[in-house]
């Protein structure tokens, strides 16, 4: 299985080619409809700044790669764009609407088109690995279970969970948690995927095989993705852009290849690891 030996993400031979999607609107572009646009954002909780008027345009049907430090507003972005979180200040855009200048039910027609992934897969503890992926469907959809049952089981099998369909959260592996929490969040067919660091708690070898997983159902299902993460290798192996987020502002945000080639300071340290450079330990 996946999560033991193989050397190859649930059988998955094909090659995976990365070139700029078809339909790419720079991400500087005005007047487009982007499917997520962050506009002069401000998040506080007490006298704790987080987002400092961040602004990001996500180039559509791509993987964007989201890094910084630790504390500097990464997963309280995601928030954001899921309207879990309401800014203090500046708009967040879902495919041009304003989530929070529409009605709650408008609101929640929106987290439909969101898949998320969460770091350990936040599976329900009492629910098997097959319950866990069908629940969006349950609950969003008026889907028969026949219905559900192909399209759960058509996911489970994109992952390599379908012989542990049966299992409980806590039988299984972390990297099959986060697997089964990959399906869970295709399983309504998003337009968006979030990825709150999916490589924390896994080991180099699986932390590859998972970002094989990513490219792979990328290039099966389209839509934008963006991933949190702090893994460099996640970045460079996944990445069509590099967006770099320090002391709660977008400080860089481009095509992965210039990133790992810009002179910017901070850039510079921070995708090489470096020591010497304007990040220190504060």
């Amino acid at each position: 299985m996946y999560d033991v030996e193989q050397t190859n993400p649930v059988g998955i031979t094909r090659t995976v080619v990365r070139s700029r999607p078809d339909h790419f609107v720079p991400a500087t572009a005005d007047g487009e409809v982007h499917s997520m646009r962050v506009r002069d954002v401000h998040k506080s909780f007490g006298s704790t700044h987080i987002l400092r008027g961040m602004n990001l345009d996500f180039a559509d049907n791509a993987i964007t790669t989201i890094l910084g430090p630790s504390g500097t507003g990464k997963s309280v972005l995601i928030k954001h764009l899921v309207g879990l979180l309401a800014p203090d200040r500046g708009d967040i855009l879902i495919f041009g609407q304003d989530i929070w200048k529409i009605s709650e039910a408008e609101r929640r027609e929106l987290r439909k088109k969101f898949g998320v992934l969460f770091q350990d897969g936040a599976l329900f503890g009492s629910m098997n690995v097959y319950d866990n992926t069908a629940f969006p469907l349950r609950k969003h959809t008026g889907m028969r279970e026949p219905e559900i049952r192909e399209l759960v089981m058509e996911r489970l099998s994109e992952v390599g969970l379908e012989a542990a369909v049966k299992k409980f959260p806590s039988e299984v592996s972390g990297g099959m948690r986060k697997r089964a929490g990959f399906a869970r969040a295709l399983v309504m067919n998003p337009d968006i995927v979030l990825f709150d660091e999916p490589d924390s708690g896994l080991d180099p070898v699986r932390t590859s095989l998972l970002n094989d997983l990513i490219l792979q159902m990328h290039q099966e299902h389209k839509g934008t993705y963006m991933v949190v993460t702090h893994d460099i290798r996640t970045a460079r192996k996944v990445s069509d852009y590099v967006g770099l987020i320090w002391k709660g502002q977008v400080v860089h945000y481009g095509e992965a290849e210039a990133a790992f080639a810009s002179d910017d300071p901070f850039v510079r340290q921070f995708l090489s690891g470096e020591s010497a450079g304007p990040l220190g330990m504060d």
